[in-house]
């Protein structure tokens, strides 16, 4: 492994930050000032750029022929959001929901891990089954749309779009071609980003002597979970809790309707040694079994404590460690 790769990893995970930043705060700008609300622009620009980076690295790495990094990243940072970025979020300052979150949008993302478990039972998912995934991510944000407009219209929807924004993300609010321009180079940055990222991170597979799966599972997903990092962070200093816990939930259910569908649409995903052989069975078992975890821990007080972060960071480091022995 040589210096040239890691740089080229680090330039890839910096790319990938930034860009992410400037692609959803370009965006947003320009979507303000053609008269969008704040509502919409979070539920459309918001939500579907803070999964930019597992889109457009899970889309090199399946085009590369890598599906297993393609679909270990989603996973990985599906695993990655709620165990290591809501419990240091926690660490930082508790995170308090609504009962919302708990009874229905938290059992939405088991749901649609489980349909991603049946689909993967094959070994295989293709592009029927991609198009039905990427169907339910339309069906999810017009869902969160109609719901969307029930809610009291006196919400601070600038602070909360502007939470839920990437480091990065901000300023250049000025006229439309400073915003394109803005939206053009954050594109640029993640595509270049991704593409750094997937060859850096093949290049260390192979002089490690480690699978596909775990280079996606573990250093592909931590990078592609940067923004949501951010953004996380951000939220809770800035005390809005519903919007950093949301925030997660929602960039869960993106990557795996819109992240795997959208992969499989271009390029079948063919799970290397089987599903159940590859032991990717196990992983989508862990990501589920994390996923419900904030069910337990916040059914009483709807909080999820700084003791309650360090056990969720406690399962993330396991897990990790797990990988590590295995391979």
């Amino acid at each position: 492994m040589t210096l040239t790769h890691l740089i080229a990893f680090a330039a890839g995970l910096l790319l990938l930050y930034y860009g992410a930043g400037w692609l959803v705060g370009g965006a947003s700008t320009l979507a303000r000032s053609v008269g969008l609300t704040p509502m919409v622009i979070g539920l459309t620009v918001v939500a579907f750029g803070t999964s930019t980076p597992e889109l457009v690295v899970s889309l090199v790495s399946a085009v590369k022929g890598k599906s297993m990094i393609a679909l270990g990243n989603v996973v990985g940072s599906n695993i990655c959001n709620i165990a290591l970025v809501l419990g240091l979020t926690a660490v930082f300052q508790p995170v308090t929901t609504s009962r919302v979150v708990i009874s229905r949008d938290i059992p939405l993302m088991l749901v649609v891990s489980a349909y991603l478990l049946l689909l993967s039972c094959n070994s295989t998912i293709g592009r029927i089954e991609g198009v039905t995934l990427f169907a339910g991510i339309l069906a999810y944000t017009w869902f969160n749309y109609k719901v969307a407009l029930r809610v009291d219209r006196t919400l601070p929807n600038k602070a909360v779009l502007e939470a839920r924004l990437p480091a990065g993300g901000g300023g250049m609010a000025g006229k439309r071609w400073g915003q394109c321009l803005m939206i053009a180079g954050g594109t640029g940055a993640v595509v270049l980003g991704a593409d750094l990222l997937v060859d850096a991170a093949v290049s260390i597979m192979t002089t490690l002597g480690v699978d596909e799966k775990f280079v996606g599972l573990t250093v592909v997903a931590f990078g592609t979970s940067v923004p949501e990092l951010a953004t996380s962070v951000v939220a809770a200093m800035k005390k809005e809790m519903d919007i950093s816990l949301g925030n997660l939930v929602g960039s869960n259910v993106f990557n795996l309707l819109s992240v795997v569908g959208a992969t499989a649409m271009v390029r079948p995903i063919v799970i290397d040694g089987g599903f159940f052989g590859s032991g990717l069975v196990v992983d989508y078992l862990v990501m589920m079994a994390i996923s419900a975890l904030p069910l337990v821990l916040m059914k009483q007080d709807l909080t999820i404590t700084r003791r309650k972060g360090l056990i969720l960071l406690s399962c993330y480091v396991a897990y990790v460690f797990f990988l590590i022995v295995k391979n």
